[in-house]
């Protein structure tokens, strides 16, 4: 109980000195003619989106529909953190100016400064707002022109045991649609179309359908089912999908709300493999297709039971595992299953924020997950790691963009 009470003493004194110092910096450069004006428009947004705050979700779905409870998390963020860099200007001056004071007490006096020149408190406070100015307006950005600018990452990948006839087969990959972020339609359709397109051999999800609920999908239903694909379509589970981050009432509630996520995949036409193999056959010729459900490092709950999916495939000359978190990668499959030609996973997001091009390639993912986004090789294994469909908690992107994989398979 101490404890709980020391945290909402040190969290509200935090949030309190963000709020005053982001009140010195918009005051300092604020002419006296509109200050007046300038204090009821910065406490008017900082009271308004501190009780929405407090309100939290069950208020803001009540009376908000999901794109503005979406964008107010976002304006939220955006000002907690332009804020937090004020302070961090501002607070070493006033700190630095109390001390002088301090000695100034014990010391000679001194001239003042020449006549014309910008005080110092103003000149930080501008440094300091133009400085938050920067990601502020990136996060905006991230948000409005990235949050559906799909990329489609196309990868070639060579193996010596690829059955002939599956020489050129074409994978689509996606991951973390995460529906329940969705606040739009028509780019999802859209980029539906586009797969669709490219006529692909087979269409791969590999976890994180929902946020947390099943019903978050009953507005694409319809238009994830579009997708079509040679072989067919086939998904696993992600962390995100068994409920697991929603306080449920009863045990029964839980299990139907996953009772019904499985339902999901049926409506859609979508195969959903629960620790499971398949045979995909063309030409006379065959490779297996393997389904974990969940299983990684950290707190993420491991439902996935490899040794049940990898049953009956000894023989099986290629093989494709899809496993939403990468790190099982390292942790099992490399050691336990290096039989595995080719692993696909997700859920690291790229962490939605990085640098990627053809001279960095940078996220804070890779402080967190070895093999955050792209193609890895250990030996005769590959693992491809697609960079997420979707977006949770921020709705937007920075640098790395929301992708569709398409993987090749070609025999060496």
């Amino acid at each position: 109980m101490i404890n709980s009470i020391l945290f909402f003493v040190f969290v509200l004194s935090f949030y309190g000195a963000l709020e005053y110092y982001g009140w010195q910096a918009v005051k300092t450069i604020t002419s006296p003619k509109h200050l007046k004006l300038a204090a009821w428009i910065y406490w008017g947004v900082a009271i308004s989106v501190f009780a929405l705050f407090v309100l939290n979700r069950p208020f803001l779905h009540k009376y908000m529909n999901r794109e503005m409870s979406s964008y107010f998390g976002v304006l939220f963020m955006i000002l907690l953190l332009s804020k937090f860099i004020v302070l961090l200007f501002l607070l070493p001056g006033d700190v630095w100016g109390g001390l002088k004071s301090i000695v100034a007490k014990f010391s000679p006096p001194t001239y003042p400064s020449a006549e014309g020149a910008i005080p110092r408190s103003e000149f930080l406070s501008r440094i300091a707002l133009l400085t938050a100015a920067v990601p502020a307006g990136t996060l905006v950005y991230g948000v409005i022109a990235n949050a559906y600018n799909y990329q489609f990452h196309r990868t070639t990948i060579k193996f010596p045991n690829l059955p002939k006839a599956f020489d050129g087969f074409k994978i689509i990959q996606l991951s973390d649609i995460h529906a329940g972020s969705f606040t739009r339609t028509e780019p999802v359709e859209k980029v539906v179309a586009q797969i669709n397109a490219l006529n692909p051999d087979l269409i791969l999800f590999t976890g994180d359908l929902v946020n947390n609920v099943a019903t978050e999908m009953d507005p694409y239903i319809d238009i994830f089912g579009q997708l079509k694909a040679k072989h067919g379509v086939f998904s696993i589970t992600g962390n995100h999908d068994y409920g697991d981050y929603v306080q449920w009432d009863t045990p029964e509630e839980k299990a139907a709300n996953f009772e019904a996520f499985k339902a999901v995949h049926q409506k859609m036409g979508w195969n959903l493999l629960l620790n499971e193999n398949r045979t995909i056959e063309q030409g006379g010729e065959t490779i297996t297709l393997l389904g974990i459900e969940n299983w990684g490092g950290g707190r993420f709950a491991k439902y996935g039971k490899f040794e049940q999916a990898v049953k009956g495939t000894e023989n099986a000359p290629f093989k494709i595992m899809m496993s939403h978190d990468p790190s099982s990668w390292d942790m099992r499959i490399r050691t336990e299953f290096p039989d595995i030609d080719l692993i696909l996973s997700g859920h690291t997001h790229g962490a939605q924020f990085g640098i990627e091009n053809k001279w960095l390639k940078w996220s804070p993912s890779q402080y967190i997950y070895k093999q955050w986004a792209g193609l890895y090789n250990e030996g005769k294994q590959f693992l491809y790691v697609n960079r997420g469909f979707g977006f949770l908690g921020y709705p937007g992107r920075v640098g790395i963009l929301p992708e569709v994989a398409e993987i090749t398979l070609k025999r060496a």
